[in-house]
């Protein structure tokens, strides 16, 4: 064998499709609807907590591979608008108390649906002003109720793991449509976009049984890159969306599976129509090509073949002065609340943030695909941007993962203005945007994680 044969042998094995072979996979779902009355969180206009569930929340967990060489990854998906670093890294901690699991093979994601509790450390200036003691009281009780079933849904779906085949495959839904205006480069409003920048993409990823009677569905993991904000702001019940609607549309399709619906990067696209009434639509639209693609032929996978987590520091774009801070307390309460807190912060002695931690993750299956876990509101230009690099059909990107500190809005967006790229910073208590190399620091992360 030549030299140059012997280099490229490993990549050429490494590229060729996975085979058929069974790995084990765990799946497991819990309930995690909150205790009445509580505040729900994603939209800043509700003036009293939420008194009725019109439908349950759930989180679901998936196991793959065994105890054996690096052990499992887990994946754990939360219908929750979000949660802190801090939070993730103590479900991890609670977690690896039971068993050995390293941090880059423990992932958590939510659907970031807007219709569910507060969580303590997320969005912390979202309501303009500061909650009564009662109200507090219940967000951090709600808050310690779900980093123990959490921990709970994870070890279940470990205790779950059975011989099954991976297949993933790629599919299409028309929901999600771009809500940024823009007029000679710039933002000026927040209204639909048709046309506008937009991830389309479902892909799937099915384990199915792999002997006899086992043969059927037992896990589903999908990805579809829009807002779970069907409900809006006037809808002050409990309610999981078009992600929590499709999960059980699918659940209820194949009896005894779990389905987990993740976001992908559709940080700047809301579903259309909206309304109660298109929940349904839109979890129907999602169940029905997740359907489709299970009837046709779908691309093997083996086991996770490589994992690895990077936490980056994505700096502000300038520092902020008491000067300005104090111009702002004349602004309208979703501006000037910040300010003041900013302001006790600068008073109290403490410096105000200059940067945001970051959380970027990636789980490799062989050289068949790679899975991509990113922190926060991530627009769409990220995904598409990452699968004209590395490849449409061997990459998957997961955002609101492992953290959401704010959103990730691209260079383009950063030059647009507007909410994703500057007012919503507030929201998550940022006294600014982020510098404008923010793209390439997250992109060249993703790069590094999967080479």
């Amino acid at each position: 064998m030549t030299p140059r044969a012997r280099f490229l042998l490993p990549f050429l094995l490494g590229c060729l499709p996975a085979a058929a072979v069974p790995v084990p996979v765990g799946a497991a779902r819990i309930d995690i609807t909150p205790q009445l009355p509580i505040r729900l969180t994603g939209y800043p206009n509700r003036a009293t907590e939420a008194t009725n569930v019109a439908a349950p929340l759930s989180a679901r967990a998936l196991a793959l591979g065994g105890d054996e060489g690096d052990g499992p990854v887990v994946l754990v998906v939360a219908e929750v608008l979000g949660v802190s670093e801090a939070f993730t890294a103590g479900v991890l901690a609670d977690l690896q108390a039971r068993r050995p699991l390293p941090r880059e093979r423990f992932a958590l994601a939510v659907t970031h649906q807007h219709n569910g509790p507060a969580i303590a450390g997320t969005a912390p200036f979202l309501f303009s002003r500061d909650l009564p003691a009662d109200e507090l009281a219940r967000i951090d009780a709600y808050t310690a109720f779900l980093r123990q079933r959490l921990v709970e849904v994870a070890l279940a779906a470990l205790a779950a793991r059975r011989p099954a085949e991976l297949g993933w495959a790629r599919g299409r839904a028309g929901f999600a449509v771009n809500r940024r205006r823009v007029v000679d480069g710039r933002h000026v409003g927040y209204t639909d976009q048709p046309g506008g920048v937009v991830d389309h993409d479902l892909p799937i990823l099915r384990a199915a049984g792999a002997e006899g009677a086992d043969r059927g569905v037992r896990a589903l993991l999908l990805n579809y890159a829009c807002h779970c904000t069907t409900l809006k702001g006037g809808d002050n019940f409990v309610h999981p969306d078009w992600a929590g609607d499709a999960a059980q549309r699918l659940e209820a399709a194949h009896p005894g599976a779990v389905a987990l619906v993740a976001i992908g990067c559709g940080a700047d696209a809301d579903p259309q129509p909206r309304g109660l009434p298109e929940v349904a639509r839109h979890g129907a639209t999602i169940a029905a090509e997740v359907g489709r693609l299970l009837a046709g032929p779908l691309r093997p996978l083996g086991a996770v073949t490589a994992a690895r987590f990077q936490r980056l520091e994505l700096p502000l774009a300038r520092a902020v002065s008491r000067a300005e801070l104090e111009a702002r307390l004349t602004q309208p309460p979703i501006t000037a609340y910040p300010a003041r807190q900013f302001l006790a912060e600068l008073d109290a002695g403490r410096p105000l943030p200059v940067a945001v931690g970051y959380p970027v993750q990636a789980w490799r299956f062989g050289g068949e695909l790679a899975m991509v876990f990113l922190g926060g509101e991530v627009v769409a230009d990220y995904a598409l941007r990452l699968k004209r690099e590395l490849g449409a059909d061997r990459v998957w990107v997961n955002a609101y993962a492992n953290a959401v500190p704010c959103y990730i809005p691209s260079r383009r967006i950063l030059a647009e203005g507007g909410y994703e790229a500057e007012r919503a910073m507030e929201f998550y208590g940022l006294p600014t945007r982020l510098a404008d190399d923010v793209e390439e620091r997250v992109i060249g992360a993703v790069h590094a994680l999967v080479r």
